[in-house]
């Protein structure tokens, strides 16, 4: 009897460069998973190809004639939605428009080489095919425009963030809350979800930690502050975290912060496979604001953040995990709730309330919440 021979992953490329059209036709077809059944040489057509052929998955480029990626993107996901990897340049403007189109719900990137075509293209090979398997598995659904991510402005009576969390620090020998927020493939969207629901009067710093390359974090930086709500940042060295601010760990770095409270960044090599890794962060922040740490894991594929949520648990912290049927890759959510560390599990929209009354919990207990 003959094996039956597996199916292949059906790969639609949309790019307006012949040449780079066939290097991607070239690497995802040497694949012996993958075969490229389209391509596109500009939105229009992608949009277009996608609808006839019902590809499993779709590269898509970002500056291109007609209709460019973002909107190809944005028709592709609110009409026939589709797994769509960007294949964008790391320059300020790629970065600005390949993190808009995450939002809009494509479900990973691989960045150009600098040199922008030529072979060099080559040298993304193995991260592209990983993608590409990765993104045909994920159950897509027709996603919200950026726009509608961001939610009311909310009243806020009483105290600032930065006065309630000084007299909690008074309280608390200098201490005050930390919220490290985690995330992973699918992480843009959904942290920008989250950032948009925090209270303006939030007494607690907040860190993210994103798999995301050095060049996109100062561009996510803008686009989280245009939300509105608490001030976004990017995270520097040396500096004393502040309640009521937001700050964006580097994609070159890992954060951690000193046993007096400040913040370090090492450049270093990756960790676990890392660079930022989430479990040197939460693993800092555990050991230096005790029960007054809050772990957040999102959407994101692999094991990162297991071990820093025991130890966030362990130090008498609070630990919010994203539940499975919102998150777009369920593996690091997974791996945080096998640990038994985590206290909630959550739909992305319910997690900034959680975050709020875990916060408010704290200064309501205060002093004892250092103990």
């Amino acid at each position: 009897m003959m094996p039956v021979a597996e199916k292949k992953i059906r790969v639609l490329v949309v790019d307006d460069s012949a040449f780079m059209c066939k290097v991607l036709q070239e690497i995802i077809n040497s694949d012996p998973q993958l075969e490229v059944v389209g391509q596109g040489r500009d939105g229009r057509d992608g949009v277009a190809l996608a609808e006839s052929l019902r590809p499993d998955v779709i590269t898509m480029d970002l500056n291109m004639p007609h209709v460019d990626g973002l909107q190809a993107t944005e028709l592709i996901m609110s009409q026939h939605p589709r797994p769509i990897v960007i294949v964008s340049s790391e320059s300020r403007e790629g970065a600005a428009s390949t993190l808009k189109a995450l939002e809009l719900g494509a479900i990973d990137f691989v960045p150009k080489p600098s040199s922008g075509v030529d072979l060099d293209m080559k040298t993304v090979r193995d991260e592209l095919t990983r993608k590409l398997k990765l993104a045909a598995k994920v159950r897509v659904v027709r996603t919200a425009t950026r726009s509608k991510l961001i939610l009311p402005d909310r009243p806020t009576p009483g105290a600032s963030g930065l006065s309630a969390g000084a007299a909690l620090a008074a309280a608390n020998g200098g201490r005050f809350p930390i919220v490290v927020i985690a995330a992973s493939t699918g992480g843009p969207a959904a942290v920008s979800r989250v950032v948009a629901g925090l209270p303006k009067d939030l007494a607690a710093a907040v860190l993210l930690v994103l798999h995301m390359p050095a060049t996109f974090t100062k561009q996510f930086c803008v686009q989280l502050g245009e939300l509105g709500g608490l001030p976004v940042r990017e995270a520097e060295s040396n500096e004393m975290p502040q309640p009521g601010t937001i700050y964006l760990c580097p994609g070159s770095h890992h954060l951690r912060l000193s046993s007096n409270g400040k913040i370090t960044l090492d450049p270093g090599p990756r960790i676990d496979g890392y660079r930022p890794c989430a479990d040197v962060a939460l693993e800092s922040v555990a050991g230096w604001a005790r029960a007054l740490a809050v772990g957040v894991v999102l959407t994101g594929m692999g094991g990162d953040a297991a071990k820093g949520v025991k130890a966030v648990k362990a130090a008498g912290g609070h630990v919010i995990a994203q539940d499975e049927s919102t998150s777009m890759i369920f593996g690091m959510p997974a791996e945080a709730i096998k640990t038994g560390a985590v206290d909630e599990v959550l739909p992305l929209g319910d997690i900034s309330a959680a975050i709020e009354k875990r916060v408010e919990k704290l200064a309501r207990l205060a002093p004892a919440g250092a103990r």
